[in-house]
């Protein structure tokens, strides 16, 4: 299928939803396959003659293709336009920005809310169990049809960062170089608890309807915000919760009942509250399954180097930050080490911060300045 693309000032944005042509699904790992497949993306930019200077944006666990524009459903900037404009570190007058919402996503991508063409209702739980590597395969796919052959970069945090591993990993020759921030190269045991007990609180909600819920016009909305809850816990740190919130009181006085007396529960109340108004309780579980399955060396006999040994002619950037607990930096230095026994190139910092995993979204001057001397230097090398 041919992909228009955009011919807006370098500043502006384009996109779309990209749709398979027919007779090309997406086939997944758990054996299924998804036809047609629809992809939502944004573009900040123009692709340039030689179609070198395209950088692809991943996004992490909630995330969605409005990286760096205006959420049509939030009303808010994107959720990461203090790296993607100009004079920022991804210049749209220098590089092309693409950022696709993950399919199992809500924002437009192919998901469990998207109507299966079998049944003409949604797929709900007969959408099929998707993995990271599904997730790039059909990023793949979108940058095929662009027509861009390597991308100058792949770059995402979070889950995001992972994707851009198995990007390294399955698409070593359509990288020129992949920045990781804030990620692992498998999913760690209290991560997969963590998520477990959100998939459990919307599951247990009554209006979850065994994922029929869009059938009933009902909506899992109070177990979706206990999910939201327990998981924004770990994307902050013990610093950054007592800098912001300490044990202050949202009002003069305790309630002696279970209002939400501290101001750090009224704001994990209105992050679950907040959340659901733009999220699938659905895509939430698929999307959690697919990171927690996620171990990259898994498949090369449990050896990380060796999901590597093909991306030497890659520039890797590996970020981390002092107080995620969330991916500590232990596990990035894993990664470079094991960039590093496979003979790949590959830079590492670790940050200096207390605002725990979510830095890498927060207003970071290290983040910034490290972001932006890689993307200039792999621009040089590639004589942009």
């Amino acid at each position: 299928m041919e992909v228009t693309l955009d011919t807006s000032p370098a500043s502006e944005t384009g996109g779309g939803v990209w749709r398979s042509p027919t007779g090309k699904p997406l086939c997944v790992e758990s054996g299924a396959k998804l036809e047609p497949l629809e992809i939502a993306y944004k573009t900040y930019g123009r692709l340039n003659e030689t179609k070198s200077n395209a950088v692809l944006v991943c996004h992490a666990l909630t995330g969605d293709q409005h990286a760096g524009s205006i959420n049509p459903i939030t009303g808010r900037p994107g959720w990461w336009d203090r790296v993607i404009g100009p004079g920022r570190p991804l210049d749209p007058d220098r590089y092309f920005v693409i950022c696709t919402n993950v399919i199992g996503g809500c924002m437009g991508s192919t998901g469990p809310a998207t109507i299966n063409p079998k049944t003409g209702q949604p797929y709900g739980l007969s959408f099929p169990v998707i993995t990271i590597a599904d997730m790039v395969r059909a990023q793949a796919m979108l940058i095929e049809a662009l027509g861009i052959e390597t991308l100058l970069a792949v770059v995402g945090g979070s889950m995001g960062g992972m994707q851009v591993l198995q990007w390294a990993a399955d698409y070593p020759e359509k990288l020129f170089s992949a920045v990781c921030i804030a990620a692992a190269p498998r999913h760690s045991a209290q991560n997969i608890a963590f998520h477990e007990v959100g998939r459990q609180a919307i599951m247990a909600d009554p209006d979850w309807r065994g994922g029929a819920y869009e059938a009933a016009v009902a909506r899992p909305e109070k177990g979706l915000a206990v999910a939201r809850m327990a998981a924004h816990i770990t994307y902050l740190s013990a610093n950054a919760l007592q800098r912001k919130f300490g044990r202050e009181l949202q009002r003069d006085g305790l309630s002696w009942g279970f209002d939400a007396d501290f101001q750090v529960e009224s704001y994990l109340r209105h992050q679950g509250a907040s959340f659901v108004d733009r999220f699938d309780a659905n895509s939430y579980l698929y999307i959690t399954r697919a990171v927690d399955y996620f171990d990259l060396a898994a498949r090369h006999g449990g050896a990380l180097a060796e999901a590597f040994r093909k991306a030497r002619g890659v520039r890797f950037c590996v970020l981390s930050f002092s107080s995620d607990w969330l991916y500590p930096t232990a596990e990035s230095r894993d990664i470079v080490r094991a960039l590093n026994a496979a003979g790949c190139r590959a830079s590492f910092a670790e940050i200096e911060t207390d605002k725990g995993h979510d830095a890498f979204f927060l207003d970071e001057p290290q983040l910034d300045a490290a972001l932006r001397g890689f993307f200039a230097s792999t621009a040089q090398a590639r004589g942009l």
